[in-house]
């Protein structure tokens, strides 16, 4: 009987997921990142090479250090070339992996089957967690979120035997893990938490010798000292993603900003696991919040905070659910700046099994009626998981091609220079020139410092055959981004149009001297540039 309810589970899990996103295989490149991982990328259109190889492993390129998920990403292209929708199929199938891992990580420790399913069904089709599984350069999220169910898939199986070869993997998943994006560096946290409960090797462990009868106690120092070595490749990983995340150009919000920023998206992400609404790609950062937002966010956080402390004894998995996803979305909060959003859908991913877990066992803890427990919560729990479904089929349908995920950005964000800039580029590139300098225009309106909008703008502008004005946009983005390579690069190809050799090969140098070297190879190759 317990196989056979794991089966079903198994076949359910998987067959929710494929009605829900195997629509993606019809889905087109998004114009944000897709490009640089894949469509544009010379790296990643060369396939699994050595010199691949190294640069995956050599590469800050993107703001992140992540081999595996170029390696990744160049073995989809031996694959299926630049078939997007073979893409879309790999993120989709380390989401289901990553979904099955985790109803067997919690099985396996609690025991409790239907519990067990119902965090892996949020995890698997809560709609915020689409962009995570639809956005080809998230493959990150996916790939990273895979090795991080297998990590401690793997901890529990090391916890039930302890001894050295069992540890070993779980460094080496854990460095997978890492190197498919650093989020994952609060994994030992995880872990120390899971001893907490469900494992409950806080508890002393005695173990009595039959032959001296001496007791051996193995204590919380224990447990923290065989996460030391996990620990320090957190800490050497945070360094390098810090690094690969400082851009002196990127305009730096007030310390006092970000903190007001941190509290509001933290319980705005609660807010939206049980009110799904207003999903976007984009969430424009606020320098200006109002005092009852963060005063009320504030004490939201101190007063669960507070309560799940006093009942942790009682509701250990309150206390567990709650600082797993306090810890995890911590590094993502806003707190350190690594962009210009308030906030990200894909930063919920593994942050939101916190609260799956607190809902599956604590709803359940507050009712002792077992016929109220069968007859009356079980079928809300399924009438909520295909509810969430049924949005996230429709947020899906959303990332269809660029225009469509960007006009509907532009509908429930307000001041989005990104969304404009992003939905400007595409309507460029399908002729919709006078629409698309509207999005250019409104872009820049929003944030006059946006190097990117300038850019894109005068690359319009120069496919019209406005040279002056495409060189004009040029210039303002290099003074707003000095070390701006793809502005170098148009502004010389600008100028090797217009017939001013010399101009053009001084930047085409600062291109390559930025990192982009393709114009001045070809100019070269012409004898116009020495």
């Amino acid at each position: 009987m317990y196989r056979k309810q794991k089966l079903i589970i198994y076949i359910f899990l998987i067959s929710a997921i494929l009605a829900v996103f195997w629509q993606v295989n019809q889905f087109d490149f998004i114009s944000l990142d897709d490009y640089a991982y894949v469509a544009e990328s010379n790296h990643i259109q060369s396939g699994i090479t050595m010199d691949g190889f190294c640069w995956a492993f050599s590469t800050t390129h993107a703001e992140f250090w992540h081999p595996l998920t170029w390696l990744s990403l160049m073995f989809d292209y031996q694959l299926y070339g630049l078939n997007p929708g073979g893409y879309h199929l790999t993120n989709l199938i380390l989401h289901i992996l990553s979904t099955l891992l985790l109803f067997q990580l919690f099985n396996r420790m609690t025991g409790a089957v239907w519990k067990s399913a119902f965090v892996a069904a949020l995890f698997a089709l809560h709609p915020l967690h689409v962009e995570s599984v639809v956005w080809i350069a998230e493959r990150k999220d996916v790939l990273s979120a895979f090795f991080w169910m297998l990590t401690l898939c793997l901890y529990v199986y090391y916890t039930e035997k302890p001894v050295i070869r069992r540890y070993l993997l779980v460094v080496f998943s854990f460095v997978c893990a890492l190197m498919s994006k650093p989020m994952v560096v609060t994994l030992p946290l995880i872990m120390i938490l899971l001893d907490y409960w469900p494992l409950k090797r806080f508890e002393l462990n005695k173990t009595e010798n039959n032959l001296t009868g001496v007791t051996h106690r193995k204590d919380l120092l224990w447990l923290l000292w065989e996460k030391i070595p996990l620990g320090i490749l957190s800490a050497i990983f945070s360094v390098i993603a810090l690094y690969a995340h400082y851009i002196p150009s990127r305009k730096h919000f007030p310390l006092s900003s970000r903190l007001a920023n941190a509290l509001v998206s933290f319980i705005t992400y609660l807010e939206k696991t049980f009110w799904p609404h207003d999903m976007a790609v984009s969430y424009p950062f606020s320098d200006h919040f109002q005092m009852w937002q963060v005063m009320f966010s504030t004490l939201l956080i101190l007063i669960i905070s507070a309560a799940v402390i006093m009942m942790r004894k009682r509701f250990p998995y309150l206390f567990a659910g709650w600082l797993w996803y306090s810890i995890t979305i911590l590094p993502v909060i806003g707190i350190i700046q690594v962009g210009s959003f308030a906030m990200a859908d894909r930063y919920y991913y593994l942050p939101s099994i916190g609260i799956a877990i607190m809902l599956a066992w604590g709803i359940p803890s507050l009712i002792n009626s077992y016929n109220i427990s069968k007859f009356i919560l079980i079928p809300l729990g399924v009438i909520f998981i295909v509810m969430l479904s049924l949005l996230s089929w429709e947020q899906c349908g959303y990332w269809k091609n660029s225009i469509g995920l960007f006009n509907h950005t532009l509908q429930v964000t307000k001041n989005n220079a990104l969304a404009h800039n992003c939905i400007a580029s595409s309507l460029a590139k399908e002729g919709q020139i006078n629409l698309a300098f509207y999005h250019f225009n409104e872009a820049i309106r929003i944030n006059p410092d946006y190097a990117d909008a300038y850019n894109n703008r005068g690359n319009a502008y120069l496919g019209s055959g406005k040279h002056q004005q495409a060189i004009e946009d040029y210039n303002k983005a290099i003074r707003i981004k000095p070390d701006y390579a793809d502005a170098y690069y148009n502004r010389g190809r600008a100028y090797f149009i217009h017939g001013e050799y010399k101009l053009g090969c001084i930047d085409a140098k600062k291109a390559c001297e930025s990192g982009n070297c393709e114009i001045l190879k070809i100019a070269s190759d012409r004898g116009l540039c020495r």
